[in-house]
């Protein structure tokens, strides 16, 4: 019989063992010898050593947690709050930005976020680095580009299955719709992002980043009226960043043009047209 002297008392460790695993604590039964044996030097009371471990086991816990909610989250890689460029653009203030890191103030609420601006700007950066953020803070996300989704949407309603699929989709606390402006202008792509729209509304939170301004939207839902009210629910619980600068990737092909020695291209903001 495997046996652990601790303090006065021994203790079956097999046994042990065995009743952690039914508890499902894996982390308290590898770690609670060595706290034990700690315990016993340092003479602490019960309930400290309980503690100790049952911290431990917590946090790992929430580690392993965010590393299954990373995964699903398909955030591409790379894109982080620390690697995003705050100073090419100006009009986005990287205190905001930090607080909607946290989420509490967004989407514990269902409310959205809407990104704007040219192609290059950002955006897709800025929105994959706050769903990491997001995780990281213990909220799940799911990043995708609007297109990708949509078809499975698509296919989903051809499967009688449309509702049950935008259903599943509530286990996420945030949907980030990458490129809105890339959805073919199709009456059935069209009707399942609006009712994925409609079904999030006030419950889910949604991220969409989009070339166009709102007055260009009719270039993505074909009905007037579908336009209005989708705008109307993305806009009613929203927070609005407007990030209007030159591409990067533009800059960037500059810059490599450029003699050495002049100084570097930088981004200015541009007039917001609605």
């Amino acid at each position: 019989m495997s046996t652990t002297r601790t303090g006065t008392s021994c203790v079956d460790a097999a046994r042990l063992g065995i009743l952690l695993n039914e508890l499902r604590l894996p982390t308290i039964k590898v770690l609670w010898p060595q706290f034990a044996e700690q315990s016993d030097k340092e003479g602490w009371p019960a309930g400290r050593f309980l503690a100790a471990i049952a911290e431990h086991e917590i946090a790992e816990r929430a580690r392993r947690r965010i590393e299954r909610h990373l995964v699903e989250a398909r955030l591409p890689p790379g894109k982080t709050l620390d690697t995003f460029d705050f100073d090419t653009v100006p009009m986005v203030s990287k205190a905001q930005v930090t607080a909607l890191a946290a989420g509490d103030g967004w989407v514990g609420k269902g409310a959205n976020l809407l990104l704007f601006g040219p192609p290059g700007g950002g955006k897709s950066h800025l929105a994959a680095a706050l769903g990491l953020a997001l995780v990281e803070n213990g909220w799940r996300v799911l990043f995708t580009r609007t297109t990708d989704l949509v078809q499975k949407l698509q296919v989903a309603r051809r499967e009688l299955d449309l509702e049950a699929a935008i259903n599943r989709l509530d286990r996420f606390d945030l949907l980030i719709l990458d490129d809105l402006a890339y959805v073919t202008k199709d009456q059935a792509e069209t009707s399942v992002l609006f009712e994925l729209i409609s079904a999030r509304y006030e419950r889910r939170s949604l991220l969409i980043t989009a070339n166009q301004p709102f007055g260009e939207w009719n270039k993505v839902f074909p009905d007037p009226a579908m336009t209005l009210a989708a705008i109307d629910r993305l806009v009613h619980h929203a927070t609005i960043l407007e990030m209007n600068v030159e591409s990067y990737r533009r800059r960037a092909a500059l810059e490599r043009k450029r003699a050495p020695g002049r100084p570097p291209v930088h981004a200015t903001a541009k007039t917001v047209v609605e």
